[in-house]
């Protein structure tokens, strides 16, 4: 698949490149119904689907096929992306391609899931974008599962027959520079005191970082935030919060020997 240069009639070689400031222009216009410019914005991101698209190669899958589904995906997150956030579109764009060519493969999958057990799935999906939606932040499986009048059994039970399983180490998009991996975007509620600041110590290795440092380590592993909120909420990429996050924690190992 990744050596294949044509795939569903796209010369991939030839595949153009936006510039952050051409990008945000042609958000501009295509919030205002300037379908050229959504047009232009499309193939200038063909490149986002085509990295996704890589990844999935090896499964006997169609490229055609998949590229497709995957610009699918790319077009619900232009349709769907909010240009008053200060968040980078491949940040937003990569795990809404990534969710419409894995929800294809589970339809396609030769291991059938039942029909009222994928609806339910589904459903639980929904319900749960609608409730984060309304209320600004994620509703729990009890939630849910009343809203669908369900065991929260039958709730998780769904998710979990509809789900590939994938490594935490696994990348999903990578910039030339930094990649992100499926870690980065898992909400972390387990991280603790217990495990941040066991002692004194680790408190005043704290005290070492500088104000950007400890305010992501805060919020990554005290709050439990993911690196798309963090990023979202002081104003800088994802892929700046992965970095900070990795120096801070390299700081914090060297303070801690």
């Amino acid at each position: 698949m990744s050596n294949k240069v044509e795939i569903a009639s796209v010369n991939t070689s030839k595949l153009p490149v936006l510039s952050s400031d051409e990008k945000k222009e042609l958000l501009l216009k295509i919030k205002d119904g300037d379908m050229e410019a959504r047009e232009r914005f499309i193939n200038g991101n063909l490149r986002l689907v085509l990295s996704v698209v890589q990844r999935f190669g090896g499964r006997g899958e169609n490229a055609d096929d998949l590229f497709q589904i995957g610009c699918v995906g790319l077009i619900k997150a232009i349709d769907n992306f909010d240009i008053s956030l200060n968040v980078q579109f491949s940040t937003y764009a990569v795990p809404m391609i990534i969710g419409e060519i894995r929800r294809y493969l589970r339809d396609n999958n030769m291991v059938r899931v039942s029909r009222s057990v994928r609806d339910l799935a589904y459903k639980t999906i929904q319900i749960k974008e609608k409730m984060l939606k309304e209320n600004g932040k994620e509703p729990t499986i009890d939630q849910i599962a009343k809203e669908l009048d369900v065991s929260k059994e039958e709730i998780s039970y769904s998710l979990d027959a509809i789900q590939d399983p994938v490594s935490l180490q696994e990348p999903v998009y990578n910039d030339g520079s930094d990649s992100v991996f499926i870690m980065d975007q898992v909400k972390d509620v387990k991280n603790s005191d217990e495990l941040w600041a066991e002692n004194i110590t680790m408190m005043e290795a704290m005290k070492k970082l500088n104000d950007k440092e400890k305010m992501i380590v805060a919020k990554r592993f005290f709050d439990g935030r993911t690196q798309m909120e963090v990023a979202e909420e002081i104003g800088i990429s994802q892929a700046q919060v992965s970095r900070l996050e990795k120096s801070a924690i390299g700081h914090l190992r060297r303070l801690w020997k």
